[in-house]
């Protein structure tokens, strides 16, 4: 049977590997593949046009290609032949009360655009926002999506005007956009956009895609020069993919934790800690191509903090597992580091994935580091001791005496995961103050940010002093953990993603609340039946 199972767990993981770990990543002998490093400013930021093409068709459409073509060459013809696509439908709408507000079939996903701005009540629906706005009042779920339709709108607007596509740097911060051009600059840039559509005829032209590199390097030379190292370490960023592969070898470590509980076969512990370390390795790698492109600390949004999380949670485990050689720490954080990992790879429309220019009150990278790293590094050793709360639970339900020695390593473990989040949240906070009497002026004002910081904080220490006085045993332990993590979640993604409210408005969001609000519901439910199965036994044996 264990045969079996570990087959079973083997094919699972070829499978995985197979469908998740390809990332779209298109050859350079393709024809129109220079067009991807051209240097373009958007959003306060010079980025590639590939990367610029990637987040316009994310947001307009949901996805980085379409019908299996890549973004930057869907994007150039929507401002190159616009007429092409008045019919398609391209605009992704979700929400089924927008949908119906507007009148369009609920089963659908795209529209195209005339479907959209035919509805005589989109002008309504767009005045209401901006009075809601101007009032600064919280967004609810619908006035979100006519927020995001209302970008998608202007975005495509913008693009097929030619007034999006800062094209040739004039000064750092000036750049001329494809209607700014002068004649000889038109010019050139025709040269681009001819060989770009001869491209899509004859793809595999190296002819054809050395005339364009040429072309391109002409046009450039009438501006002034940009960081080509970093041109080119974007687009391998977004090809490559790093945190991805670093959560296809944190799965698999995760795997190997659990053939070793299964064919009790204790050698097979080196695999885990090949399989952490490596993935370890690309996370760092990847953190390292965001802070070289970014210049700052990598923790400005929901998407840093969640990969910034993964990244501790396996260090964490790496650190107790060095210590306990209990095999089962390293594992839980590899399934922490994946998970996180993964859901960030998964829901780009709310963990937005794109590099930003920061926020002003965010421009210090001495307070980011001391600050905000040190605070999200504490979420993720709550994270660690949440799993290992989980996993010890498991281990309770399925036969408590005969699984005591276990269940005491991961009480021990979970006890010291606690213990080091606190170590980090609790001056964390306080140089948080710091920061904020340096910034607005007080040191503390109960923010909704500070204040669900505190209370997280007082959460853990109770459940730190309940088992100093003997309170909590280790069933008390694993359970409280689990539902302290609450705590967290409502710190890091209540108050930003649900509240909307405060001093903290670079880390605002949307989106996800269903998910978040299952996730916390059935952990809720889980520990709750482990209570009851455990009172139920305790009645039993006394």
């Amino acid at each position: 049977m264990w045969l079996y199972l570990s087959a079973v767990l083997y094919r699972f993981f070829v499978l995985f590997v197979v469908l998740w770990s390809m990332p779209i990543s298109w050859a350079d002998t393709v024809a129109s593949a220079p067009l991807r490093f051209l240097p373009v400013l958007d959003a306060g930021r010079v980025k590639p046009y590939d990367t610029f093409s990637k987040e316009v068709l994310q947001l307009i459409y949901g996805k980085t290609t379409y019908e299996g073509k890549p973004a930057y060459q869907i994007v150039t013809t929507w401002w190159l032949q616009p007429d092409l696509w008045k019919d398609k439908a391209i605009f992704e709408i979700k929400p089924f009360e927008l949908k119906n507000t507007l009148g369009l079939p609920p089963q659908d996903r795209y529209f195209t655009l005339e479907q959209l701005i035919a509805h005589p009540r989109l002008p309504d629906l767009f005045q209401q926002l901006q009075e809601m706005r101007e009032k600064k009042m919280k967004l609810d779920p619908f006035f979100q999506s006519v927020q995001r339709l209302e970008q998608q709108l202007f975005v495509y607007r913008e693009l097929v005007s030619g007034n999006l596509v800062n094209v040739l740097p004039v000064s750092d911060s000036q750049w001329k956009n494809l209607n700014q051009l002068n004649d000889e600059e038109r010019s050139d840039f025709l040269k681009i956009t001819d060989l770009f559509i001869q491209s899509l005829t004859s793809p595999n032209s190296l002819e054809i895609r050395d005339q364009l590199e040429r072309a391109i390097q002409q046009f450039r030379s009438r501006g002034i020069q940009v960081d080509d190292q970093k041109i080119k370490a974007e687009v391998h960023y977004g090809d490559f993919h790093p945190f991805r592969w670093a959560a296809i070898f944190y799965v698999l470590a995760s795997l190997v934790m659990g053939l070793i509980w299964i064919l009790k076969k204790n050698r097979l512990e080196y695999g885990i800690w090949i399989f952490a370390l490596v993935g370890l390795i690309l996370h760092i790698y990847g953190f390292g191509l965001r802070v070289y492109l970014s210049g700052r600390a990598p923790v400005t949004n929901m998407y840093e903090t969640v990969v910034w999380v993964a990244l501790g949670a396996v260090v964490f485990g790496m650190i107790l597992e060095g210590i306990y050689r209990w095999r089962f720490i390293l594992g839980t954080g590899t399934v922490v580091g994946a998970f996180c990992l993964i859901l960030s790879d998964l829901a780009p429309a709310v963990l937005d994935p794109s590099i930003q220019p920061l926020e002003p009150v965010l421009r210090s990278n001495f307070w980011l580091i001391v600050h905000v790293t040190t605070i999200v590094i504490s979420y993720a050793a709550f994270f660690l001791s949440f799993a290992l709360g989980n996993l010890g639970l498991f281990w309770y339900l399925r036969d408590e005496k005969g699984y005591q020695e276990r269940i005491n390593a991961i009480t021990l473990a979970c006890y010291r995961s606690i213990q080091i989040g606190v170590s980090f949240l609790a001056p964390g906070i306080i140089l948080g103050g710091v920061w904020a009497d340096y910034s607005w002026g007080r040191f503390w004002d109960w923010d909704p940010k500070e204040t669900w910081s505190l209370i997280a904080l007082l959460g853990y220490l109770a459940i730190l002093h309940a088992r100093l006085v003997g309170w909590l045993k280790s069933f008390g332990l694993l359970a409280s953990s689990v539902f302290a993590f609450n705590l967290i979640i409502m710190a890091w993604y209540g108050v930003n993603f649900v509240l909307g409210a405060g001093l903290h408005t670079y880390g605002f969001g949307a989106g996800g609340i269903e998910y978040v609000s299952a996730f916390v519901f059935l952990h809720l439910g889980y520990v709750i039946y482990a209570l009851l199965v455990y009172r139920s036994r305790s009645r039993v044996s006394s």
